[in-house]
């Protein structure tokens, strides 16, 4: 698929994510015209998120072993995926071993606040050094997938009292995002994030629709909207239109008090109702493992078993 149809998908509100070979053959049917006789399950990944301790290449390795045929790449600060720890002939490799690993690159791993930088633990970046991350993020989603870039993705922080006070600077800020994005024809979605500013679809949705730029998309991830009691089935239809990227992992708890696991190990999200509202909104981005932090650093916490285990339990409902 060139360029300029790509271009065209997205700014008619496409859900598909195109992603090499695998993703522009998924595209030719266009949004809304999937059936059971043409539709495939989602691209399942892994997030090097959960792989900070092993160099890049080994998590690589990793990964494809374990069975996943994408994955995602962390960029942000202190990982070792960092853009400014990456030479050249790193990116050169990187993107070599991804394909000879028979795998793709589904997404950019960046952490920019939106809102009040001293949330998350993320460095208080200022506007136009937040811009400048986002150029690099694109490079580097060009570079390591080239004809069909990755997506970068990102949370946005602040907290969830300050909505109606933030909301409007945070639209004006995304719509520089996007403008930033535009001649680098590169796609940057944003997710609901428990305790943060934008904790439930609505506000997503508020903001998307201030900003309508086919480069600012949705991401999904109902381990945080599970925490605040929203049904799978209603969250997902609601930004349907808008969700080009997928994060997956469990959580328990509430709001207040939650805790994050590997996914399928609290029992408590149906992944088959999950893969099924996928195909009913035809669906065709990529889900995304993401290991939290809650996990990743527990004492004697195992990359490759979690990577192994995370397969083990999703790969029945995505492909």
């Amino acid at each position: 698929m060139e360029r300029r149809n790509v271009i065209r998908a997205l700014g008619g509100g496409a859900t598909a994510v195109l992603m090499g070979d695998l993703g522009r053959a998924e595209a030719q049917s266009g949004p809304g015209r999937n059936s059971s006789a043409v539709y495939r399950k989602p691209t399942l990944a892994f997030s090097s998120y959960g792989m900070r301790m092993l160099p890049v290449r080994d998590a690589i390795r990793e990964i494809a072993n374990a069975g996943f045929k994408a994955m995602e790449i962390t960029v942000m600060p202190t990982w070792p995926t960092e853009p400014k720890l990456l030479s050249r002939t790193d990116r050169v490799e990187i993107r070599k071993e991804i394909g000879d690993r028979g795998m793709i690159l589904t997404s950019i791993q960046e952490s920019l606040q939106l809102a009040d930088p001293n949330t998350l633990g993320n460095p208080n970046y200022t506007k136009p050094e937040k811009l400048e991350h986002l150029r690099v993020a694109a490079e580097l989603a060009h570079e390591l997938s080239p004809g069909a870039p990755a997506l970068i993705e990102t949370a946005l922080g602040g907290r969830t009292a300050t909505w109606e006070e933030m909301k409007a600077g945070m639209a004006d800020e995304l719509a520089s995002w996007a403008k930033t994005l535009e001649p680098l024809k590169t796609v940057l979605a944003i997710k609901a994030f428990v305790g943060s500013v934008i904790d439930r679809p609505e506000r997503v949705l508020w903001l998307l629709e201030k900003v309508r730029s086919p480069w600012i998309r949705c991401g999904y991830d109902y381990s945080h909207l599970k925490l605040l009691g929203l049904g799978l089935r209603d969250t997902i239809l609601q930004v349907a239109r808008y969700m080009v990227f997928v994060h997956v992992k469990d959580s328990v708890g509430s709001a207040e008090n939650y805790h994050f696991l590997l996914p399928g190990d609290s029992g408590e999200i149906n992944y088959g109702q999950y893969a099924q509202v996928l195909k009913d909104v035809g669906y065709r981005g990529p889900v995304v493992v993401e290991v939290s932090v809650q996990v990743s650093g527990q004492a004697g916490y195992n990359p490759v078993a979690a990577a192994r285990h995370s397969f083990q339990n999703l790969s029945p409902y995505f492909g």
